[in-house]
């Protein structure tokens, strides 16, 4: 099966079946039936590309119901910490942090469910992220939790004074004074 437990429900990690000869590689980075034959249904509307330099920490970001976003995290060079925490009021993992190298050599993929915060740092000189979404970007629904929160006790593998962070992500609240509306 491509589709990984990772402990939360509905958090999964996607190993692609990769194709490998003389020539380079081939893979389906996404099929739809591969996902529904998994009971996985998404409808994917928006795609994301970033590109970001050792030390940046992107995240932890969210969307407000009903503009929340499932996405689907792959990294096309480089290497990333893909970090998503559980913020399901109810969920009995609720605050529970995961975390996984993703990179353009493994090809791994996390498919990260409406009701998680999400963020990853980039471990590589450089890296380009892609990412699928299922609902489109919206400004106002815009939500966070700040990624040095010590109850989380992330470690983002990145030393702190190598750590490139925006201003806004700097100054997100932790995830007891967040505020969201998600629900298990």
């Amino acid at each position: 099966m491509p589709f990984i437990e990772t402990g939360i429900s509905g958090l999964l990690v996607f190993e692609p079946k990769v194709f490998e000869d003389s020539r380079g590689y081939f893979f389906e980075a996404y099929n739809a039936d591969t996902f529904s034959a998994q009971g996985i249904e998404y409808r994917f509307v928006q795609d994301n590309q970033s590109s970001s330099s050792y030390g940046v920490i992107r995240g932890l970001h969210f969307q407000l119901l009903p503009h929340a976003q499932t996405k689907l995290v792959r990294v096309l060079s480089g290497t990333i910490l893909d970090v998503a925490v559980d913020i399901r009021t109810g969920s009995p993992t609720y605050g529970k942090v995961f975390s996984i190298e993703l990179s353009g050599e493994n090809k791994k993929q996390l498919l990260i469910p409406q009701g998680f915060a999400h963020g990853f740092s980039v471990l590589s000189e450089r890296a380009e992220v892609f990412y699928k979404c299922d609902s489109l970007y919206n400004k106002e629904s815009d939500g966070g939790v700040f990624y040095g929160d010590p109850a989380l006790n992330i470690d983002w593998k990145i030393p702190s004074d190598k750590a490139i962070v925006s201003e806004k992500d700097q100054k997100q609240p932790n995830l007891a004074d967040c505020k969201h509306n998600f629900t298990f």
